[in-house]
């Protein structure tokens, strides 16, 4: 179901006092101003991201899975297109969800250091542009960046036979943890450092510092940094700052627009 603006102001408001009273526990020369650098332009992708960009992104991935339900099932059957087809779709929900989360996030890794190459940087360069970075980060996300991500996501699971009505029980979790792990805190989770992304973990993924570039793709499992050689934690220091060399505009409209310009 598409949100609403009712929701996304409700959710807006549950957020930001449940964050900022976060940063209220930490020391003062760790906290940002509530009105943050950046703050209106992030504040704006909050009902941009979910009502223009998935919007656009929802009619990509139905565009690319047309061509492979005709492939697969010889029809765009919506009962199909939810049950999957196979061994895959006769496991039992909960498998298949956590089976879709190990795979996407595993496609995501890749999809995610594919737009820190040379030719998609630009795209992905405006989510690195916040030099501030909280949970509010989270949403400023360009709409190219968001559907080639999600198309590739779909495909596999939609290929393999998976049911991709299994992933709507994880996909508030996700959502929540993609805020979460971009919120103003040196959090990671103890023990479990290494097996769930924290923020932490993505904060280090954010940093301007030159040694920590391209470092911490996973969105969820640290797994995928660790076996490819791109896994970033030192245990005794923190990222100091955060942002890209990329001169990203820093209204979105401009952020639009920037990755279609050259030069």
């Amino acid at each position: 179901m598409p949100p609403t603006i009712q929701g996304l102001l409700i959710a807006f408001v549950v957020l930001l006092l449940a964050f900022r009273a976060i940063e209220l526990c930490r020391p003062r020369d760790k906290r940002l101003a509530l009105l943050r650098r950046g703050f209106w332009t992030d504040l704006t992708y909050w009902a941009f991201t979910p009502l223009v960009t998935r919007a656009i992104t929802r009619a990509c991935v139905v565009i690319a899975i047309v061509p492979v339900a005709l492939l697969i099932y010889g029809t765009v059957d919506k009962d199909l297109l939810l049950n999957g087809f196979g061994p895959a779709s006769r496991l039992p929900m909960w498998l298949q969800a956590i089976l879709i989360l190990i795979l996407g996030d595993f496609v995501g890794y890749w999809m995610h250091r594919w737009f820190h190459g040379r030719r998609m940087w630009r795209f992905h360069a405006v989510h690195h542009s916040s030099v501030d970075l909280d949970w509010l980060s989270a949403v400023r996300l360009h709409p190219v960046n968001d559907a080639l991500m999600r198309v590739a996501g779909t495909l596999p699971i939609l290929l393999l036979g998976f049911a991709p009505v299994a992933v709507a029980g994880v996909a508030p979790f996700l959502t929540l943890m993609a805020i979460v792990v971009h919120a103003n805190v040196d959090w990671d989770w103890g023990p479990l450092r290494t097996v769930i992304a924290s923020p932490r973990f993505h904060r280090w993924h954010h940093t301007d510092e030159e040694n920590a570039r391209d470092k911490n793709f996973a969105g969820f499992l640290p797994l995928w940094d660790i076996l490819f050689g791109t896994y970033h934690m030192p245990r005794h220091r923190l990222p100091q700052s955060f942002g890209t060399a990329t001169p990203v505009p820093g209204n979105l409209i401009g952020q639009m627009i920037f990755p279609f310009r050259r030069g």
